[in-house]
């Protein structure tokens, strides 16, 4: 393999490409949304702030990832790019500078925008009098009380700094001789200062420190100072050895967290480049390189881009928001009516977030209290932070049903959360499992069973997200809901085997990964490769990593089977590549709302099989984690699943074309411009203020009987 090809190529196996490039890729197709002119301005800066969000992330654990495997296995290669952890790094770090011009541009542009409606994040020297003293007493009073400044020297040795907290660092000088000083700024503290008028002013609270860092050592003599801050490796094996004895897995989570915040450095990010010894003994002390170091003049935080719209009247929020959007009800049912009959009666699929979540949540409230339900079974892998699921769980336990709920302690940055949550859950009475030592517990099902007259029934619910109310509202995720006993017979096994940590059960409907989901999805592949050219598959998932899947999709394209895949994010196959990968087509769909359903389908016409699914075609989905495809047999969720991807597949819009040169490309056509999210949502809209069909002939009848009357 050549050396251009190891250090710096995309496309280094003729076919695939690094996963951590792919992902830098899709995160710069977040960023081009914030620098889109057709997006309304406050969410061209919410763009922005998950652009920075997610490349914090990634530092944390991707980054952090691999220089665990530059300590541990140092010639480790990438089999899809044929890099070394080493390569990878270096090829990042490179990736990266251009990213923060990007985003530096995209925050100048959309700032001085904001200020044209009166909108303004100001720097001191821009304040009026009165502002600077009504900054400088708040720094007096509310800030300099809570500061723990720290001069490094042969009394004080270097602090740690904490995993992205802001800091201000500058040397001073003390008689003749320099120290480093730093001052960390308190999480308590607010992101921003709002000053007193009727326009949006506000000064982001690093921004005073920095001002008034003079006086917090008007002792000596300050130096250039700089806000600073350090990302650390966040990327934690829940089986550390130094936990093995740790029994309760509750507790064990809660070590692994402290942990997580002493890690060590992957990157250092400051607002200035000043000179002298302050840059060259951080990177000293945090054992960082060069390349390493990023260095921005615009905000390094933004968190404050999402609570900035409830200080905007609501006049400009019109213009500088998108259009408020409520999910709406399904038409397929009557909400006012019990559920657990009607979905007997027929299957129901629910479109997150254009449709609302409440018949499933009425469900389960229904269940707790219905005298013919015996039992609740649900796994759990994020929860809001306020959750009426929980509630009605815990009602349901308290109403002597049998609540089973296995609950994975281990969802990255949630973990907190969910050790509340088990504990809660406990408290009420249910049976709280954690899933599994080696696998994380990442699908989505419940199961309700009832016992009516002898008789035993079960209502399955299997989705393609988390039961989270509120990135329902955010997210777009299918949630199916049926009656069906053959399903429900499925469910009942794998919530056994799951209680008992049986990994090899076998089903007859469901896919369950580890050991079902993948030589399922490899056999549907092979059954269209069969087909030739009238093979069809067609894919809508968030990542694709998994070698095996990837390898037998260039062979069916080699077959000439068509192939169309939807992948938000990372995507490790590289499509229209002459010989191999030229009958595969990828898109990319990044808008309002983040692209998160899972749908696989094989076949065409009316032997098309259709599967929803918690699994992404990553390893760890496939091999590595308890997931669960399935089956959609009902013709209209059919026809419904289908138009969800007629639609995607016409947006000129948000959505892109991943090309050979493994860039995205915006797709041009002389049709019109389509948004398929829009699209969407009024269609949901529309069909929201249709009765459905039963509520329609009772609401029929009872005007009948009403003209009758008269």
């Amino acid at each position: 393999m050549s050396e251009e090809k190891l250090t710096g190529s995309l496309h280094t196996l003729g076919f695939t490409q690094n996963r951590e490039l792919s992902w830098l890729k899709f995160n710069e197709r977040v960023l081009e949304e914030g620098l889109d002119e057709t997006v309304p301005l406050i969410e061209r800066l919410k763009f922005i702030s998950i652009f920075t969000s997610n490349l914090d992330e990634f530092f944390m654990i991707r980054v952090g990832s691999l220089h665990d495997m530059l300590g541990i296995k140092e010639n480790n290669v990438d089999s899809k790019s044929g890099m070394t952890p080493k390569q990878q790094l270096e090829a990042i770090y490179t990736e990266v500078k251009p990213l923060y011009k990007q985003r530096e541009k995209a925050i100048i542009e959309v700032e001085e925008q904001l200020r044209l409606h009166e909108i303004y994040r100001l720097k001191i020297k821009e304040l009026t009098g009165a502002e600077k003293k009504y900054v400088k007493q708040y720094f007096e009073n509310a800030i300099l009380p809570i500061l723990s400044p720290v001069i490094v020297d042969a009394h004080h040795p270097f602090p740690h700094l904490m995993n992205e907290v802001l800091h201000v660092g500058s040397m001073i000088k003390i008689k003749d001789e320099e120290f480093v000083s730093i001052v960390p700024i308190p999480t308590a503290l607010p992101d921003l200062i709002y000053l007193p008028g009727n326009d949006v002013r506000y000064v982001g609270i690093e921004d005073i420190v920095f001002e008034y860092y003079e006086d917090i050592f008007n002792m000596y003599k300050v130096g250039e100072k700089t806000i600073f801050r350090v990302t650390r490796n966040g990327d934690i094996n829940a089986d550390d050895e130094a936990f093995d004895i740790e029994n309760d897995f509750r507790k064990k989570m809660k070590k692994l967290l402290q942990q997580r915040k002493r890690l060590e450095a992957v990157r250092l990010e400051l607002s200035h480049n000043v000179k002298g010894k302050f840059i060259p003994f951080l990177i000293s002390k945090l054992d960082l390189q060069p390349n390493q170091v990023f260095i921005t003049s615009a905000p390094l935080t933004l968190k404050y881009a999402f609570s900035l719209p409830s200080k905007v009247a609501m006049a400009a929020k019109r213009t500088l928001s998108y259009m408020p959007f409520t999910p709406q009800p399904s038409n397929k049912i009557n909400i006012d009516e019990l559920l657990i009959p009607q979905i007997f009666k027929k299957d129901l699929l629910l479109s997150y977030p254009y449709q609302e979540m409440d018949p499933y949540l009425k469900l389960i409230k229904e269940a707790s209290t219905d005298p013919h339900v015996i039992s609740i079974k649900i796994t759990i892998y994020r929860l809001a932070r306020q959750a009426k699921l929980v509630d009605y769980l815990c009602r349901a336990a308290e109403n002597g049903k049998d609540v089973i709920t296995i609950i994975e302690l281990r969802a990255r940055f949630d973990e907190q959360n969910n050790i509340d949550w088990s504990q809660h859950l406990e408290d009420a009475g249910c049976q709280v499992f954690y899933g599994l030592e080696d696998y994380k517990v990442h699908s989505k099902i419940t199961l309700i069973t009832l016992r009516e007259k002898g008789d035993v029934k079960y209502i399955t619910q299997v989705g393609t997200g988390n039961y989270n109310e509120t990135t329902a509202t955010q997210y777009t995720d299918l949630c199916l809901i049926s009656g069906n006993k053959e399903l429900g017979l499925d469910a009942t096994e794998f919530f056994k085997n799951m209680s008992i940590g049986n990994l090899m059960g076998s089903y007859k409907y469901l896919l369950v990964a580890p050991v079902g989901l993948k030589p399922t999805l490899l056999n549907l592949i092979d059954e269209e490769i069969t087909k030739g050219e009238k093979g069809r598959i067609m894919i809508k998932i968030n990542s694709m990593t998994d070698v095996d899947l990837i390898e037998r999709l260039k062979l069916a394209s080699c077959h000439n089977v068509k192939i169309t895949i939807i992948i938000r994010g990372i995507c490790c196959l590289v499509p229209e590549v002459k010989g191999k990968t030229k009958n595969i087509e990828i898109r990319s769909i990044v808008g309002r709302y983040l692209e998160h359903s899972r749908i696989y389908c094989f076949g065409r016409g009316n032997e098309e099989k259709i599967y929803i699914s918690s699994a992404d075609f990553m390893t760890r989905n496939t091999e590595r984690r308890v997931e669960v495809a399935c089956p959609i047999w009902d013709k209209d969720i059919k026809d419904e699943i289908r138009h969800i991807f007629d639609v995607s597949l016409q947006d000129n819009i948000k959505a892109r074309r991943l090309g050979s040169d493994c860039n995205y490309h915006k797709i041009i056509t002389g049709e019109s411009k389509i948004d398929s999210q829009n699209v969407f949502m009024k269609e949901a809209i529309r069909c929201g203020h249709v009765k459905p069909p039963e509520a329609k002939k009772k609401f029929f009848l009872l005007r009948l009987f009403q003209k009758k009357k008269k």
